[in-house]
């Protein structure tokens, strides 16, 4: 299994909603983007659908992704149920990717990813995997199912090497989310300095970081028609310098933005 299996670069629609998410995603789509990336939880599901469907770019093309929220995981039944509400939503036979959004009923693990073993065997799901979790939930999930990716907060204030490596061993690959941890990186010097002197936005720079890194995909919103195609094409940017790099990587790695109560204990 490869990072290339999905578009190293997609778009995240957390917070997109409303004529925001009917206006982005379609104009993502139309100036390259192939990875649009969803959740039960983001109460956006049929928005995306109905954009993705008012796009010029056939629906076979698209790499789309969605995940079970948390009330969902309370039983197999309800994670095939609202699995076939989320493709309703989405107006499409399938997804391509299925994820289980957070690790909050985790001493029913095996029979929730049993249940979308299910769901990928009648092709509902072309590959499942989980998001939010641990290096040892993350192994333990590989040892129950074909997982494709582990789905965390990661950019370069947040050091997520273990789970990174556990993903990895597992046999999957990390999406980073919330790549540019918020904006935090967009206003910090040292990317701020290393982005002038490449002549290119901090914002690339923080992208460029992740995606130097093998076994990564990364997953940034944006709405403006600026910010998309300035995320876009950090895809074609020169990998940072040897020198740039550990500038980035010697920034503070204990930065986490995202940290819900529901969370679990981080590594």
């Amino acid at each position: 299994m490869t990072v290339q299996t999905m578009p190293r670069l997609g778009l995240g629609t957390w917070e997109l909603t409303d004529e925001d998410c009917l206006r982005a995603v379609p104009l993502a789509l139309d100036m390259g983007y192939r990875h649009v990336d969803t959740a039960q939880m983001y109460g956006n599901e049929a928005q995306v659908g109905e954009a993705i469907a008012s796009s010029s770019v056939d629906r076979d093309d698209i790499w789309l992704t969605t995940k079970l929220s948390l009330g969902n995981l309370k039983s197999p039944s309800s994670v095939v149920s609202s699995t076939e509400q989320s493709l309703t939503d989405l107006r499409t036979d399938h997804v391509d990717l299925l994820l289980i959004h957070w690790p909050t009923q985790i001493d029913q693990l095996e029979a929730t990813l049993e249940a979308m073993q299910g769901l990928r065997d009648r092709g509902l799901t072309r590959h499942i995997g989980v998001s939010n979790f641990t290096a040892e939930q993350v192994t333990r999930a590989a040892r129950a199912a074909e997982i494709l990716t582990n789905q965390v907060e990661y950019h370069a204030l947040l050091d997520q090497q273990k789970v990174k490596a556990a993903t990895v061993e597992a046999g999957g690959v990390l999406t980073a989310y919330s790549p540019l941890a918020r904006g935090q990186l967009l206003r910090d010097p040292v990317v701020v300095n290393v982005a002038g002197a490449r002549s290119e936005s901090p914002a690339q720079t923080a992208l460029r970081w992740l995606l130097d890194q093998d076994d990564v995909v990364v997953i940034p919103k944006a709405t403006s028609e600026d910010h998309l195609r300035s995320n876009l094409a950090a895809l074609d940017l020169t990998p940072l310098s040897t020198n740039d790099r550990a500038s980035l990587d010697d920034l503070p790695k204990d930065q986490r933005v995202i940290d819900p109560p529901f969370a679990p204990d981080w590594d």
